[in-house]
């Protein structure tokens, strides 16, 4: 039976762009927004987990983000995720609740959530990629088993750098779209 699955790869390569989607949903523009807050993980219990696994997150205010750490001993390694993620928010420490007042986007801040807008979409194509390498990979296994010829290798390989292309032009249109809108342009 061959390995190669064309529907797989197609599932896999629109995931990584719907996660890029999900990624720069959370690249804030001026509101406070809880997706904001997604991509941050806590090293906790042993192991990284989501921030909202650990805590509820919440807008009370328009500027304002609410983190409610739900164990009082995972607070510290709360606030230190939310500082490491690079997402330029500094927490204030309040029992159990970590405050993070969001900060006016400055033209410096709007350049740096630009870099982590490019820095989510490289992510994205390196999972693509990742997909194609493992379809090409999966015809060759395929032909050296003998279910498919070397014509048909070539051909269902043509077909998944024309999908990759496809997919990354996809990747490269949504980056570039949240480039600008967090520029202000």
């Amino acid at each position: 039976m061959p390995q190669y699955n064309k529907a797989d790869l197609e599932r896999r390569m629109a995931g990584a762009v719907e996660s890029l989607k999900g990624d720069l949903s959370g690249l804030r523009t001026g509101r406070a927004n809880i997706q904001l807050l997604d991509p941050v993980t806590v090293e906790v219990y042993g192991a990284h987990m989501p921030l909202n696994q650990v805590a509820t997150v919440s807008a009370p205010e328009p500027r304002m983000l609410s983190v409610q750490v739900w164990d009082k001993s995972n607070v510290g390694p709360c606030d230190k995720a939310i500082r490491s993620a690079g997402l330029g928010l500094n927490p204030i420490v309040d029992g159990q609740t970590l405050r993070l007042p969001i900060p006016d986007l400055t033209e410096e801040r709007r350049k740096e959530l630009a870099k982590l807008a490019s820095k989510y979409a490289e992510g994205a194509r390196v999972a693509v990629r990742n997909v194609r390498r493992d379809g090409m990979d999966s015809l060759k296994t395929d032909e050296k088993k003998g279910e498919i010829s070397e014509d048909e290798r070539k051909r269902l390989e043509t077909e998944v750098q024309k999908l990759t292309d496809s997919t990354i032009a996809d990747i490269d249109a949504a980056a570039a779209s949240k480039e600008k809108e967090i520029l202000g342009q």
